[in-house]
């Protein structure tokens, strides 16, 4: 049994090596593309505006990396005594904050080992401290790059959780949490996901015979609704899948999987789960 690790290409990289240490065959088939915005101005003015924030919250990992790709070279976070926390909803997002040098003290996360990593766990560990006059940042991507104009009048409106995902769901429900605070927020997108190419996802499964046999590793509901359209009308009535949050578990159940498991989203967690679906 092979698993087939959907998540981008670099994060899928990373999680192939992670499962070949556990003994896990596995498998990278992206079905999510995380893409630069192609100016990134307004995320150079929102460095600037760090030092303002109380808190500074990032989605992802890719939140983290996009956003420091773009900093100005005279922007900084400020010392960890003066500067803003940072939030991040999960260890692989705290991993990504420690690979761009940030104090580890000043990073606000759900417990490791709790067994929930999204933005109802990040909330109870910061919620309490948030008074009203705090600026929060929340450093997000989005579905277009937002950076260049809309293509058409539907498409201007660039929504603060994508439709469909999980974690877009999870970061709109904190920043209600933060406005019924009396928090003032400001968003920022760092990056923008895009759906692969239909034809490339299709090439894949075929090259590698992906099958029935083989279970499916989803950690965004995003990669499940571009699955579905890469692969219109297929029967996923005899798939697998593991999903790292109820959310997902749901979408992957909507789009027909035979079997869907959740799991703790941490790496060691995800492979414990996979070896008892063996």
């Amino acid at each position: 049994m092979r698993v087939i690790v959907t998540r981008p290409l670099a994060e899928a990289e990373r999680w192939v090596q992670g499962l070949a240490q556990q003994g896990i065959e596995a498998l990278a088939v992206p079905l999510i593309e995380i893409r630069p915005l192609a100016q990134t101005g307004a995320i150079a003015a929102a460095w600037r505006r760090c030092r303002q924030c109380q808190a500074i919250m990032f989605v992802s990992a890719a939140a983290v990396a996009h956003f420091f790709a773009a900093r100005p070279p005279d922007a900084d976070l400020g010392t960890p005594e003066q500067g803003p926390r940072l939030w991040a909803p999960g260890p692989g997002t705290v991993a990504a904050l420690v690979r761009q040098g940030v104090d580890p003290r000043r990073i606000d996360a759900p417990a490791v080992g709790s067994g929930q990593y999204d933005s109802e766990a990040l909330w109870a560990q910061v919620g309490a401290r948030v008074q009203p006059h705090w600026q929060v940042m929340l450093v997000r991507g989005a579905a277009r790059d937002v950076s260049l104009p809309a293509p058409n009048a539907s498409t201007q409106r660039d929504p603060s959780p994508a439709a469909g995902d999980a974690q877009g769901e999870g970061r709109d429900w904190l920043a209600r949490q933060l406005v019924q605070a009396g928090a003032q927020l400001h968003w920022v997108v760092a990056y923008w996901r895009a759906a692969p190419r239909p034809q490339a996802v299709r090439q894949a499964l075929a090259q590698h015979g992906v099958g029935d046999d083989d279970l499916w590793l989803f950690t965004s509901s995003q990669a499940i609704g571009n699955l579905r359209a890469c692969m219109p009308g297929h029967d996923w009535s005899r798939a697998r899948a593991i999903a790292s949050h109820a959310r997902i578990v749901a979408a992957a159940r909507e789009a027909g999987f035979g079997e869907v498991q959740e799991s703790r989203p941490a790496l060691a967690d995800v492979a414990a789960s996979i070896k008892s679906a063996q």
